[in-house]
């Protein structure tokens, strides 16, 4: 057994030995409300700055925005190879609390269940991110590189003030960044779909409603055609670039046999995803519309650009004679991954096998999240985290503690093989 080796296996007996300190943490950072909206995360940083301040590491804060914080501390060596740990505060709104069969701020463990809001979304991951960080200060681990870890508050309504707001100020840089985001137990993601979110706002002519159709001139049957239109985007046939190949068919794999409930959606990693989120238009049943609104969430596949969805868009919607315009807003971003051989994506899936002795491989999400605003800035970036994927943004969302203990052993190991690599 080489001295690498020995240490990585020293660390990750110490977080058994620890494990339910590492619970503990995250069961205190699920009881603290960090909804967003609002987005105030004043608590939940005060919290994780006071217990890293109790083993004597130091961290910065900054406010991105009214009472969002984003939280900054280091280890390490300055003059080695640069590693980020990141994850944020925020959690989708509980909604509904009747609706929930426990209370989504308890923090309650049962039954080898972590319950809350937030437990798999990612205030499990945060928890085993900060638990790992500080305990290679407690242990005095000497890394011959540095150790960043970002913590920010903005991810659940599209991150403008979490981690492009840190990127651009350059308050965070690396050679690597793991982003602790769900996943499956075996398979970080290590690429996503791009996303174009848009408005289509199509224009009528008033009129009073017992002339229709003969007068005026509907937006609300105007814009049905128009949907209809866009929908077909979902048959536009993606030449799926050769680089990005085998990951598309690891990850349809993946879908196979491990998340055998998604087989059927694997043609999504190479089409253009329609969803038609909402629709607004008219004042009264008898009077003709002259406006209807509609919102589209809309999937990019590798082989595929916003600019050309827009124009095969504005062809096909010109083709109606209708009036209209696309404002695009929300989530935009073209297909984006890094490629399996890199340090950081080796050093998360090898320690992955070296603490379950199982095989573990990289995939494509086909979501998106803050990993597209690392790659912009040339951070090559993977999530993995622990998480009950059908709970995420639900009612009961909870995660079993075995996935938190596991993550955090695989976290601190990774650190020592990237920081150590030549």
């Amino acid at each position: 057994m080489s001295d690498l080796t020995s240490l990585k296996q020293r660390l990750i007996d110490e977080v058994e030995a620890r494990k339910d300190e590492l619970v503990a943490l995250c069961s205190s950072l699920i009881q603290i409300p960090s909804e967003n909206p609002p987005g105030d995360t004043t608590e939940i940083t005060t919290f994780i700055s006071n217990y890293l301040e109790q083993y004597g590491l130091h961290a910065d804060w900054h406010e991105s925005n009214d009472k969002m914080f984003n939280l900054i501390s280091s280890i390490g060596e300055e003059h080695g190879k640069q590693l980020i740990y990141c994850g944020h505060t925020d959690v989708v709104p509980a909604g509904d609390l009747s609706k929930w069969e426990f209370d989504p701020f308890s923090g309650e463990v049962k039954d080898g269940w972590l319950l809350g809001r937030g437990a798999s979304d990612m205030k499990a991951g945060l928890g085993g991110l900060i638990f790992v960080f500080a305990l290679l200060k407690r242990l005095n681990v000497d890394l011959p590189g540095k150790l960043t870890l970002a913590i920010v508050p903005d991810e659940e309504t599209g991150g403008e003030y979490g981690v492009p707001w840190l990127l651009e100020k350059g308050l965070i840089k690396g050679d690597g960044c793991l982003i602790a985001e769900p996943s499956s137990p075996l398979n970080p993601t290590i690429g996503q779909k791009g996303s174009y979110w848009f408005e289509l706002e199509v224009y009528g002519e008033p009129g009073h409603g017992s002339l229709s159709p003969l007068a005026g001139s509907n937006a609300i049957t105007d814009a049905i055609a128009a949907i209809e239109k866009i929908r077909s985007l979902w048959d536009v046939k993606i030449n799926i670039p050769e680089e990005v190949q085998g990951l598309i068919e690891v990850s349809k794999r993946y879908m196979r046999e491990v998340e055998k409930d998604r087989e059927k959606f694997q043609p999504v990693l190479e089409r253009i995803t329609v969803n038609i989120g909402t629709i607004q238009g008219g004042t009264k049943s008898n009077v003709i519309p002259e406006s209807c609104k509609v919102q589209v969430d809309c999937r990019l596949p590798f082989g595929v650009t916003q600019a050309e969805v827009t124009e095969y868009l504005q062809k096909n919607l010109d083709e109606l004679g209708i009036r209209y315009e696309i404002r695009p807003f929300g989530f935009r971003s073209q297909a984006n991954y890094t490629p399996a051989a890199d340090p950081v994506c080796k050093a998360i899936v090898e320690n992955i096998s070296f603490v379950t002795g199982k095989e573990a491989y990289g995939v494509m999400q086909w979501a998106s999240s803050d990993a597209r605003h690392f790659r912009d800035y040339q951070i090559p970036v993977l999530q993995y985290g622990p998480a009950y994927l059908p709970s995420i943004h639900g009612y009961n969302e909870k995660v079993q503690v075995e996935d938190i203990i596991r993550c955090a052993k695989v976290y601190i190991a990774a650190v020592i093989d990237f920081l150590y690599e030549k």
